[in-house]
């Protein structure tokens, strides 16, 4: 059995980061920074792209130069004082010049020494071994370098390939769909994905196949100054089902570098998706993100999202409930320690009649971190026999942190339910009591407590090959009580 580790042991974990190793960066140290026309025209050509998506990445390049930054939240309270566009690379290809993701591997073998080595210590080719995951993929810096897709489930017609393979072999199924969830104007950052993205994952579910078992993207940053935009669409079929997994890390270096991925997601029909992220990025990462899910008739959407790393995280999945009987839940939790804010939530947004949404959403800041819930529901006129519920808890370990939530609820017809409640704590001392009467330790009882308090989030982090990460979470939990 292993020994108890000490309050102060746990709590120093918040602060550990495991997977500062570094790899050569002979094309990072090539790539120049700076975002403009060249660089997007550059980009389109490297990947030899049809004509169409030129034209529409140097839409999203002008509507990019015309918008304003986001009038809420990191953007506007200071802490992205020290960010620029203009300071990161936006194109590193890991396989050399006019490499793209449709030049992947599915052979683990085929990659370079470096990129095969940091994957491995991720344990990603472990995964898939074990058969924990029904497809993989894995994104280096831009470009996806290694994909793979179970047989069976390529023979029912599933689609699992890396974002620039969906555009030339399923253009037809990829044209109908990119961009018609989050569409090139919808924010200044949506508009710069649209200009420079590269890598991500596409999906296709064919109506009525149910993949039991996770598919799995990775994304890695390795150059310094590093803008990382892939682009990933999903689409479910009628009556299908499918859970995508994504993973992430970064090198820590003393410049910042840039994330700031799209998805969209279409739920067609009674169909389900569950998205699990799991974001550890280094702590000079800026991570802005845009996710959407559009959720038809008696269809669910399930976002299940966990968000430790980062210097400055922005992210609020987005589900809009199109369909009569949709449904659509938010798990989220969120962990800022020292020089980190994580500004992290979720939109709900009900649209057709007898829709439901849940968010439940836990935080802990400590050694100043800073996290903020910040949700919108929206009950649009029509939208009759509708109800929402929104739950926000947090943990605060210590005085020179801080928590805060903004809720927006706008709520348009009579016949709802829409309830929020919003909560920061610190240990009860009558649980603490109650427990150590029952021959339970102060160390025990205290880890017992902060398991309850996360018990909804954190058993719904994704299968197996997530365990160690799950457990770093564990510890960071147990270590906020003091």
């Amino acid at each position: 059995m292993e020994s108890a580790l000490t309050d102060k042991q746990i709590i120093s974990t918040l602060d550990e980061y495991k997977y500062d190793w570094k790899d050569e960066d002979v094309a990072g140290r090539s790539a120049k920074r700076g975002i403009s026309e060249e660089v997007v025209r550059n980009i389109s050509a490297s990947k030899k792209e049809p004509k169409w998506m030129l034209e529409l990445r140097l839409n999203g390049y002008e509507l990019f130069c015309k918008a304003k930054d986001p009038d809420f939240g990191p953007f506007v309270d200071k802490t992205l004082e020290d960010f620029d566009y203009n300071n990161f690379k936006y194109y590193v290809p890991p396989l050399g010049e006019g490499i793209s993701g449709s030049d992947s591997t599915s052979n683990w073998e085929d990659l370079p020494e470096s990129i095969r080595s940091t994957y491995e210590r991720l344990g990603i080719p472990d995964a898939e071994k074990k058969r924990l995951v029904a497809g993989v993929a894995a994104q280096y810096e831009s470009e996806v370098v290694y994909k793979s897709i179970r047989e069976d489930l390529a023979k029912l017609g599933v689609i699992f390939v890396d974002t620039e393979t969906g555009m030339r072999d399923y253009e037809d199924l990829f044209r109908e769909h990119f961009g018609s969830v989050v569409p090139g104007d919808d924010n200044k950052l949506a508009s710069l994905n649209l200009a420079v993205w590269s890598g991500g994952s596409f999906v296709y579910i064919p109506k009525g196949v149910r993949v039991e078992i996770p598919l799995q993207a990775y994304f890695r940053m390795n150059t310094q100054n590093l803008g990382q935009f892939e682009r990933t669409l999903i689409i479910a079929d009628e009556g299908s089902d499918v859970h995508y997994i994504e993973g992430c890390t970064a090198p820590i270096y003393l410049e910042n570098s840039l994330h700031s991925g799209v998805v969209e997601i279409v739920v067609k029909k009674n169909a389900k998706v569950r998205y699990s992220t799991i974001q550890n990025w280094s702590t000079n990462v800026f991570n802005l993100v845009t996710q959407r899910a559009l959720v038809h008739e008696g269809a669910q959407m399930e976002w299940v999202d966990a968000n430790i790393g980062s210097k400055v995280t922005c992210k609020y999945p987005t589900s809009v409930l199109v369909g009569a009987g949709a449904r659509a839940e938010t798990l989220s939790i969120a962990l800022a320690g020292n020089s980190q804010m994580q500004d992290t939530g979720a939109k709900m947004i009900h649209l057709a009649k007898n829709t439901h949404s849940s968010i439940v959403s836990k935080s802990v800041s400590k050694n100043g971190g800073r996290t903020s819930y910040r949700g919108l529901i929206k009950i649009s006129k029509g939208a009759a026999g509708s109800s929402s519920n929104v739950v926000c808890d947090a943990l605060l370990v210590d005085n020179d942190s801080r928590t805060d939530t903004y809720p927006r609820n706008v709520v348009e017809e009579e016949d709802v339910l829409q309830g929020h409640e919003a909560t920061v704590s610190k240990i009860n001392d009558d649980q603490l009591f109650y427990l150590m009467s029952r021959g339970i330790s102060e160390q025990e009882a205290m880890a017992m407590i902060v398991r309850g308090f996360i018990e909804p989030i954190a058993k719904e982090l994704p299968m197996e090959y997530a365990l160690e990460l799950n457990r770093l979470i564990m510890l960071q939990m147990e270590g906020s009580v003091g």
